[in-house]
């Protein structure tokens, strides 16, 4: 499968709300040992500044969030819960912090790599939440602070498919600020993460 050239990084350089419904349908390309695992983006989930409960610039600028300040198109892989690591891509204004979370993706490329990564014959279990995803794809905080609009990087997002059809819901997964409607998912997707009620 040909990977297409990176999205730009203007791509990133607006509203993370809009950078979240414009990243459904792109691909997540992961070179890894010279394979490429390939992932269509099913959902995602958008963190805005710092008056955002949620985001983890709420309460200013850290060792650990430093990146979210800077330019737009940069990864931010952070580890939470003592388990899982989580994929972000910075937006916006250099110096505002805000990010996407990668939250599902359906795989394209790679799949028995993933599997094996997964410890799964499921498919559709691969990558449907941010945790899953990052493990398929073997993304931990060594990818953190990687330039995703350049070509040779080890993580990229390339043009995909526009998707006519999204949904909109409040994040899931946290404890603050969950009343804003941040999150954007394909519905009716297998590959959107469970959420649960």
């Amino acid at each position: 499968m040909t990977i297409p050239l990176p999205l730009p990084r203007k791509f990133y350089d607006r509203s993370a709300v809009e950078v979240a419904r414009d990243l459904i349908g792109q691909v997540l390309v992961r070179r890894l040992d010279g394979r490429r695992l390939m992932g269509r983006i099913v959902e995602t989930e958008a963190y805005v500044g710092e008056d955002d409960p949620a985001c983890h610039a709420a309460r200013g600028m850290t060792p650990r969030n430093r990146v979210m300040y800077g330019p737009p198109g940069f990864s931010y892989v952070y580890f939470t819960y003592g388990m899982y690591f989580m994929l972000n891509v910075v937006c916006g204004k250099k110096g505002f912090p805000a990010a996407v979370l990668i939250r599902a993706a359906e795989p394209l490329a790679g799949l028995n790599a993933m599997m094996r990564k997964r410890k799964l014959r499921d498919s559709k279990r691969l990558s449907n939440g941010p945790g899953k995803l990052c493990i398929a794809f073997d993304i931990t905080t060594r990818l953190n602070d990687v330039d995703v609009t350049r070509r040779e990087s080890p993580l990229i997002f390339c043009q995909g498919e526009k998707i006519a059809t999204v949904a909109w819901s409040n994040r899931v997964g946290i404890r603050e600020g969950t009343d804003r409607m941040w999150r954007c998912y394909v519905p009716g997707n297998p590959f959107v993460s469970p959420v649960r009620k």
